[in-house]
C-alpha cells in the first residue's frame, strides 16, 4: 500500500527560504492608521466648518424671515417686504455658497498633501522591505547552493 508522503517539512523548509518580515508589514500598516487618522481629521474639521456655516446661515435667514411676517401699514410695504427678503436671501445664499466652497477647497488641498505624503511614505517603506527581502533571498540561495555542493 503506498502512503501519502507529507509535505509539511518541504512547506516549512520553502517558507524558511523565503522569510517573511512582520516589522516591514507593521510599519506599512501603522504608516496607513497614521494616514487614515490624518484624513479623518481633516473630514471631521471640513463637517465641523460646514455646519458652522450652516447654522449661521439658517440663523441669519429666520431673523430675516421675522421682518418679512411683521404686520405693515400699506400693501405695497409687504410687496417690498418680500423683494427685500429674496434679495438679502440671494446674497446670504452667494455668499454662504462661496463659503462652502472655500471649505471643500481647504479640504481637497490638504487631501491631496496628506496623499502625496503618504504616497512617499509607501515607497520608502516598499522599497527598505524589497532590499531586504532581496538581501535574505540572496543569502538564502548563496545557503541553498553552498549546501548542494
Amino acid at each position: 500500500m503506498q502512503k501519502t508522503q507529507d509535505f509539511t517539512k518541504v512547506m516549512n523548509d520553502m517558507a524558511a527560504a523565503f522569510p517573511f518580515d512582520a516589522k516591514a508589514l507593521q510599519d506599512t500598516f501603522k504608516t496607513s492608521a497614521v494616514l487614515g487618522e490624518k484624513v479623518a481629521k481633516v473630514a471631521l474639521e471640513a463637517a465641523e466648518k460646514s455646519n458652522e456655516i450652516s447654522s449661521k446661515w439658517t440663523k441669519e435667514t429666520l431673523g430675516k424671515v421675522g421682518a418679512l411676517t411683521a404686520v405693515k401699514d400699506e400693501p405695497a410695504d409687504y410687496s417690498k417686504a418680500v423683494s427685500d427678503f429674496a434679495s438679502s436671501a440671494a446674497e446670504l445664499a452667494a455668499a454662504n455658497l462661496a463659503a462652502f466652497a472655500e471649505v471643500a477647497k481647504k479640504a481637497q488641498m490638504e487631501t491631496v498633501e496628506l496623499m502625496l505624503a503618504a504616497g512617499k511614505d509607501f515607497s520608502e517603506d516598499a522599497t527598505a522591505a524589497v532590499k531586504k527581502a532581496q538581501a535574505e533571498v540572496t543569502a538564502a540561495a548563496k545557503k541553498a547552493t553552498a549546501s548542494v555542493k
